[in-house]
């Protein structure tokens, strides 16, 4: 009897546990939806090292809300992290984000890593692969060397070639 009774309390503490997890996540989502997204990130950060109590959806969920608090807070790099890990758990059990969801992660995805390999500002121009011609009146200091000797070093007060 008293081996069930334990037993029966553990049972009734691991559902409790659970069962506040999944609290915190819907009140960091009312935070998040509430547009406050500072007390969200509190909530998440707490919540994290428990993370994989939540089921599979709920931590597709969790991943999800966490990134997009990362993204409109402007950590860009958390961001990316915590969407594309929701993207993978709602890969390995689908139904964790909505269609919604999927899309935004998608579009933001999209932008993050263009953070990471490149394609968000526009290219520079090409510059001319030839330097521009040097004038005649005056040799370059290789020409003026005698044959066999070391070309002097530029001098370091002098501006470079081309500008004022």
């Amino acid at each position: 009897m008293r081996r069930f009774a334990c037993l029966f309390a553990f049972a009734l503490l691991a559902l409790l546990g659970c069962s506040t997890y999944r609290e915190n996540l819907n009140r960091g989502q009312r935070m998040y939806d509430e547009n406050e997204y500072e007390r969200a990130l509190a909530i998440w950060r707490n919540l994290e090292p428990d993370m994989d109590s939540l089921s599979p959806n709920d931590q597709a969920r969790y991943s999800y809300l966490r990134g997009m608090t990362d993204f409109r807070l402007g950590f860009r790099p958390d961001a990316r992290h915590w969407l594309a890990m929701a993207k993978a758990f709602d890969q390995a059990n689908p139904g964790g984000l909505s269609a919604d969801w999927k899309s935004r992660t998608e579009d933001a995805l999209t932008d993050l890593n263009k953070d990471v390999f490149g394609g968000s500002e526009k290219p520079a121009p090409a510059e001319s692969a030839t330097p521009p011609a040097a004038s005649a009146a005056s040799p370059s200091p290789a020409e003026s060397a005698p044959p066999g000797a070391a070309a002097p070093l530029p001098s370091m007060t002098a501006a470079p070639a081309g500008l004022p």
